[in-house]
């Protein structure tokens, strides 16, 4: 089968959209523009490996906000594109095909992957294009002539090539600085195909365009899970909730660390997104999660979220115990969870109760958690 390799370029400044730091580092909706672009390339069936190129220093950085993905290589780029799109062809390797797409266009439709990979059939490359709609007229200290715009086109990303041929433009290059990767390919001689592009490659480029991209993102669906757990008290164990060691006389028994609080918490998160219990994903008799901390158990939780293109927007846990007093530890513990989940403090609420030494806990037998967790989802327009 042949193998296709998408090229994403994320190594400029892209200063005129603000912020602060580089756009493509930027979230939009659930995540960065980066991941985005990523994500959609790297989930389409014909698309084998992903190669990042970056601005150098950046490696990090890219390595951070694509959290456990894993592309073939992440390359330092150069001075100009042109010279970043070379370092990250020269680390491919080898392939068939190559997809050379721009990180500040993030939402790459799965139809205009299949029009170029089929356009490359017939043709050494292909680009989606769209028309000009608006009148075109040019520039000067007031309004020039109007320009025929009949023969004007729009040049997307990403753009498909047969891999050879789009090394060897790039190794064979002595010109000026070209605008885009087709037209070296179509000045080396090659064919380059044009198919129908789509207004959600627009590229972001100012400020403004980040709430229109918003806006093609879909709707956003709120979702709610809920989760529970209880640990028996037991001597000559350590007491862990929320993710902080607490000081008292017992501990919590279970497999793992026991912390009843995250596990709820854990089983709230999962809940959200309907994938399963705490259970399905660490099962108590697998050997490898025996003393495990549970902070691994919600960063799972939160990165399944984060995968399925969520955002947890706020948590809510209460832990029901006659002791210890979880007033003095509730700050710890929220500042902790906070972490963990890469919240700000205040979606992170932490409570504590008695059942009036009622029941299990009342007689100090065990510890309960009970957590709410809500979830953020966009659902694309068709």
């Amino acid at each position: 089968m042949s193998k296709t390799v998408a090229l994403i370029v994320a190594a400029g400044k892209g200063e005129r959209a603000g912020g602060g730091v580089p756009k493509q580092y930027r979230r939009l909706g659930p995540k960065p523009i980066l991941v985005h672009a990523y994500d959609r390339l790297a989930s389409h069936p014909a698309v084998h490996d992903v190669v990042l190129v970056v601005a150098p220093g950046e490696e990090e950085r890219a390595q951070e906000v694509l959290a456990r993905r894993k592309p073939l290589a992440i390359v330092t780029g150069g001075a100009t594109r042109r010279e970043s799109v070379r370092n990250g062809l020269e680390a491919i390797g080898a392939t068939d095909r190559v997809l050379i797409h721009d990180a500040a266009r993030p939402l790459v439709p799965g139809s205009v992957i299949d029009r170029l990979i089929d356009a490359l059939r017939s043709a050494d490359g292909a680009v989606p294009v769209l028309p000009v709609a608006d009148t075109i007229a040019e520039a000067g200290p007031v309004l020039g002539p109007v320009v025929d715009r009949s023969s004007l086109l729009r040049v997307q990303t990403p753009q498909a090539f047969r891999f050879e041929a789009m090394l060897a433009a790039h190794r064979a290059w002595t010109g000026d600085e070209p605008t885009d990767d087709a037209q070296m390919v179509r000045i080396a001689g090659h064919e380059v195909a044009i198919v129908a592009g789509d207004p959600m490659l627009d590229k972001i480029t100012v400020p403004e365009d980040f709430a229109i991209m918003e806006a093609r993102l879909g709707d956003r669906t709120f979702r709610t899970g809920m989760g529970f757990d209880v640990h028996r008290l037991a001597d000559g164990e350590e007491l862990w909730l929320g993710g902080i060691r607490v000081p008292h006389s017992q501990g919590l028994l279970g497999h793992s660390d026991a912390d009843v609080a995250l596990h709820a918490l854990t089983d709230a998160i999962l809940g959200a997104i309907a994938a399963g219990d705490i259970g399905q994903h660490f099962p108590p008799s697998d050997p490898q999660w025996r003393g495990a901390p549970s902070s691994r158990f919600l960063e799972h939780a939160a990165a399944l979220v984060q995968a399925a293109g969520g955002r947890i927007e706020h948590v809510d846990l209460t832990i029901i115990c006659e002791a210890p007093k979880i007033g003095p530890h509730r700050d710890a513990i929220r500042a902790r969870i906070a972490d963990l989940l890469r919240l700000s403090l205040d979606r992170v609420s932490v409570k504590a109760t008695t059942t009036e030494r009622l029941g299990f806990t009342g007689r100090g037998e065990g510890i309960a958690a009970q957590a709410v967790a809500t979830v953020s989802l966009y659902e694309a327009h068709p």
